[in-house]
C-alpha cells in the first residue's frame, strides 16, 4: 500500500458537531418516479439553458430539451419519459423564494430511454471530444457550485495540470449524499476519474477523505487498487471542503487571491462529479440524476436517495417521512452554508431576523403551505435539512461587536471578519475589496464562533452583492459609452466618406465638362478652316442631268466601295481626333488618310470619265 502522502493544516476552522449518523443507517435508496418533474432552465453557474421542445411533445429519458446558451452554460435533458405540459415560472430552490423560467414535464410512467451514445473505448478518442461529450451530457459540479465541468476541464489549455484533487471530504455537519456515494458507487467513481486522467493527463491524483467516513475510505481504497490514485485521509475540521483550503491541505499550496487553482496547475472536482462523468462517457447517459440527503429530526427516516432531477421538495420529504408538525426550518444544503427555503407561514417565516420564533411544540397560527415545498431539487441540490426548533433554534438577538477576534482566529481565507463587517455596515465598497472580500468563502465560521451572534456571513454577502451591482452598472455605463463612440466615429466615417464622393463627382463633371469645351473649341476652329478654305467649282448641274442612267461595271463597284470606306476611315480619325486633340498618333494618320482618299475618289471618278466619252 502507498504511504500516507505528508498533508498540511489551514488556519482557522471550527469543529461543530457532525449529526451525520442520521441519515447513513438506511444506506442508499432508490426514489420513486414521480408524477410530476419541475426542470428549471437554470441549474448552474451562467446562462440559462434555451428550450429546444414544445408544450404537449411527448419527451424520452435522456433527451435533450433544452440546448446551452453559452459557453458558460449547460444542457437540460429529460430525467424520464412524458409529457412537456408547460414552460412557466416556476418555485426555485432559492433563498430569494423568486421563480424561475422551468419546463414542467408530466411523467407517462414508461421510464423510457432515448438513443444512448456510450464511449466504452474512450482512451482512443481525443480530449477534446471527450470534453464536449461532457459538456453535452450536461454536467456541472455536483460539490454544490454548479461550475459548468467541461468549462472547468479547460479553464487553462496554456496551463498543465500536474494534480488532479477529487474532493471527497465533504465537511458540511448532516450532509452523507458524498459518504453514500463513495461507499456505494466506488468503482463507477475511480473510472470516472480515469476518464479526468485520460483529459487533463495530470501527474498525480489525490482523493482527500475526511477520517470521519471510514466506510467511504474503504471503499474507495479497495476500487482504486494499484491503480496511480491516492486516497488520502485528513483529520475532520470545518470547512476543509472548500477548494482553496483542500487544496492547502493535500499539497501545501495556496491558490492566490483573486486567481483559480489552474494557475498554480491543480484542478479539483467532486467525487459527484467523477461519477457523472463515469455515466456520461461510459454509459452515455446525461445528468439527469443525484444522490440527495433527506436529514433533520422533522424527518421519520432520514436517508439518502438517488433523485430525479426536478423531483419536488414535497415528494422527497414525503418519501422520508416528513412530521409536518415539527418542521420549523426546512434547509436546502447544511446547517453552515445552506439557506432556508419558505415552507408554512406562521412558522419558519413568521418573525423577523433576531427576534425569538415560536416557542417549541406550539402550533403555528396559521398552515398554509408556502412554494418552497413545490420547489424541485436541481443539480446542486445536495441536501435537505428539515430541522425541529430544538434542533435549529432561532438566532439571538445579535449585540454589539466586543473586539474579541475570535472571528479573525476561525477565518479559513484568513480575513479580518471584524473589519469586513465595519465596512460593510458602512457601505465602504473600497474598502472592502482592499481587504479582499471577495476572498471570503462564506462558510460561516466566522459567525458560528462569534460571542454577540452577529450575522457576519449575510453582511458579506450583502456587501458582494452590492459591489457586483456597483460593477454591473459601471460595466453597462462603459458598454453605453463605448457603443455611443463606436457611434460616433461610425458617423464621422459615413459623412467623411460621403464628403470624398461628392467631391469625385464634382471632378469627374469638372473633366467631362472640360472635353466638352474643348470639343465645341476644335469643332469650331475646324468650322472657321473649312470658311476659309476655297469653295470647290459648282458642279455641271445640266451636264449630270443630261448624262444617261448607265449601269456600274464590277470594276466600278469596286472603286465605288474603295473610296467610300477610305472616306469613312478619315471622317471616323477626325471626329477621334477632334475628341482627343492632343493625340499625336491620330494627327499623324490624318495626311496618310486624306491621301489615301483622294486617290480612291481620283480613280473611281477616272474611271466614270472613261464610261462616258463616246
Amino acid at each position: 500500500m502507498t504511504a500516507q502522502p505528508r498533508i498540511w493544516d489551514i488556519p482557522g476552522g471550527i469543529h461543530p458537531p457532525q449529526n451525520k449518523h442520521q441519515s447513513t443507517a438506511r444506506g442508499l435508496e432508490q426514489m420513486p418516479l414521480p408524477a410530476r418533474l419541475v426542470l428549471p432552465l437554470l441549474q448552474h453557474i451562467g446562462n440559462r439553458a434555451v428550450p429546444v421542445v414544445q408544450i404537449g411533445e411527448r419527451v424520452l429519458k435522456g433527451q435533450l430539451i433544452a440546448e446551452a446558451n453559452g459557453p458558460l452554460s449547460c444542457p437540460l435533458h429529460a430525467p424520464t419519459s412524458g409529457i412537456v405540459r408547460a414552460i412557466e415560472p416556476a418555485p426555485y430552490p432559492h433563498a430569494s423564494g423568486l421563480d424561475e423560467l422551468a419546463i414542467i414535464l408530466e411523467s407517462d410512467g414508461q421510464d423510457e430511454w432515448t438513443e444512448l451514445r456510450p464511449l466504452p473505448d474512450y482512451r482512443d478518442e481525443q480530449p477534446l471530444d471527450l470534453l464536449d461529450h461532457i459538456r453535452a451530457a450536461g454536467i456541472s459540479g455536483l460539490g454544490g457550485a454548479g461550475f459548468p465541468t467541461a468549462v472547468k476541464l479547460a479553464s487553462r489549455p496554456d496551463h498543465h495540470i500536474d494534480t488532479l484533487i477529487i474532493n471527497g471530504t465533504e465537511c458540511e455537519p448532516y450532509i452523507t449524499a458524498d459518504d453514500m456515494t463513495m461507499r456505494h458507487r466506488a468503482p463507477q467513481i475511480v473510472a470516472g476519474i480515469e476518464v479526468l486522467m485520460h483529459i487533463l493527463k495530470p501527474d498525480q491524483v489525490l482523493i482527500g477523505i475526511e477520517d470521519n467516513k471510514p466506510e467511504a475510505i474503504t471503499a474507495m481504497r479497495e476500487a482504486v487498487g494499484e491503480r496511480p490514485m491516492q486516497v488520502v485521509v485528513i483529520p475532520t475540521k470545518y470547512p476543509s471542503g472548500g477548494e482553496k483550503q483542500l487544496i492547502q491541505i493535500l499539497t501545501g499550496k495556496e491558490v492566490p487571491s483573486g486567481g483559480l487553482p489552474a494557475d498554480i496547475g491543480i484542478l479539483c472536482q467532486n467525487v459527484g462529479t467523477a461519477l457523472a462523468v463515469h455515466d456520461a462517457v461510459l454509459l452515455g447517459r446525461p445528468l439527469i440524476s443525484r444522490i440527495t440527503t433527506l436529514t433533520g429530526a422533522a424527518l421519520e427516516r432520514p436517508t439518502n436517495v438517488e433523485a430525479l432531477i426536478g423531483t419536488t421538495i414535497a415528494d422527497l420529504l414525503a418519501f422520508a417521512g416528513l412530521r409536518q408538525d415539527r418542521l420549523y426550518r426546512l434547509v436546502m444544503g447544511g446547517p453552515m452554508m445552506g439557506f432556508t427555503l419558505q415552507t408554512l407561514r406562521g412558522q419558519a417565516r413568521s418573525h423577523k431576523p433576531g427576534e425569538p420564533g415560536p416557542q417549541a411544540g406550539t402550533e403555528p397560527a396559521e398552515q398554509i403551505p408556502e412554494p418552497g415545498l413545490q420547489a424541485p431539487i436541481i443539480k446542486t441540490s445536495n441536501c435537505l435539512l428539515a430541522g425541529t426548533i430544538e434542533e435549529l433554534p432561532p438566532p439571538p438577538p445579535a449585540l454589539p461587536c466586543i473586539r474579541c477576534g475570535l472571528c479573525a482566529e476561525a477565518c479559513p481565507a484568513e480575513l479580518l471578519p471584524q473589519q469586513l463587517h465595519w465596512f460593510a455596515m458602512g457601505k465602504d465598497y473600497e474598502q472592502l475589496q482592499r481587504q479582499n472580500l471577495f476572498d471570503c468563502i462564506e462558510c460561516g465560521a466566522c459567525a458560528y464562533v462569534c460571542p454577540s451572534s452577529i450575522p457576519l456571513v449575510q453582511y458579506f454577502r450583502a456587501g458582494k452583492a452590492e459591489i457586483r451591482g456597483i460593477e454591473l452598472q459601471q460595466s453597462r455605463a462603459e458598454h453605453s459609452r463605448q457603443r455611443f463612440e463606436q457611434r460616433q466615429e461610425r458617423l464621422e466615417r459615413e459623412a467623411e466618406q460621403r464628403e470624398l464622393e461628392r467631391q469625385a463627382r464634382a471632378e469627374k463633371a469638372a473633366r467631362a465638362k472640360a472635353a466638352r469645351e474643348a470639343q465645341t473649341a476644335q469643332q469650331q476652329a475646324e468650322q472657321s478652316e473649312q470658311a476659309t478654305e476655297p469653295k470647290p467649282a459648282e458642279p455641271d448641274l445640266a451636264r449630270i442631268q443630261s448624262r444617261k442612267v448607265t449601269t456600274l461595271s464590277a470594276e466600278q463597284k469596286q472603286l465605288k466601295i474603295a473610296a467610300a470606306t477610305a472616306r469613312m476611315a478619315l471622317q471616323r480619325a477626325q471626329k477621334q481626333l477632334a475628341a482627343n486633340p492632343d493625340n499625336a498618333d491620330l494627327q499623324a494618320q490624318i495626311p496618310t488618310l486624306e491621301q489615301a482618299f483622294a486617290q480612291a475618289q481620283q480613280a473611281f471618278d477616272a474611271q466614270m470619265s472613261d464610261q462616258e466619252k463616246p
